[in-house]
């Protein structure tokens, strides 16, 4: 069985990060974000959001097990000059340090063994962007294994300690032939630390 970051290497091989763009809850949302301060594209695949995030003034790092497509966004940032740093990973909680980053952006992307680690790597009002493929699906865009897909609700649940800012999840409500479909997402901020 080929490994994971193989299987990724093959799925970038042939393509650019020039077209690589910014998961929709990140972009329709940017006016949350903090004017400074470090940022990370977590499972970053050609680095759309990384980009962006860069391009908002925030130091970036960007995670991901394939090499090629870390190569190519290194590339590309460097040649738009984007405060973009990669890093070559199997991402385990192990790879998070508390307290760190200002904002975390993941999509279509899910391991929920990692939910405690990425909350604890925000700093106090840090935010956590997270848009990714659901289980109630209208066509079948995005995967099948349903490891890799929400219930109902469940990014409330997997990010509870967070103060919800913003949730959407159409389902199969109304036309479907409109709206997002097939995907939730949660914008969630890591409270502030008390005074007390």
């Amino acid at each position: 069985m080929e490994s994971v970051a193989v299987k990724w290497d093959r799925t970038y091989a042939d393509s650019d990060p020039v077209n690589a763009q910014p998961c929709a809850v990140l972009a329709e949302n940017s006016y949350l974000l903090p004017g400074e301060g470090l940022a990370l594209d977590l499972a970053c695949g050609l680095g759309g959001n990384a980009c962006f995030l860069a391009a908002q003034g925030l130091i970036t790092e960007a995670w991901d097990c394939s090499g090629v497509a870390l190569a190519k966004l290194k590339q590309y940032a460097g040649s738009k000059k984007l405060n973009v740093s990669v890093r070559q990973c199997f991402i385990g909680a192990e790879c998070f340090v508390p307290s760190r980053f200002h904002v975390i952006v993941v999509s279509r992307f899910l391991d929920r063994t990692l939910c405690d680690a990425i909350i604890a790597s925000l700093v106090p009002g840090g935010l956590l962007f997270y848009q990714t493929f659901t289980l109630t699906k209208v066509n079948e865009k995005g995967p099948s294994n349903r490891d890799f897909l929400l219930e109902n609700t469940e990014l409330l649940k997997l990010f509870a300690p967070l103060d919800v800012l913003y949730y959407r999840d159409n389902q199969r409500i109304g036309d479907t032939s409109q709206g997002l479909r097939n995907e939730a997402q949660f914008i969630g901020r890591k409270q502030l630390k008390s005074l007390d």
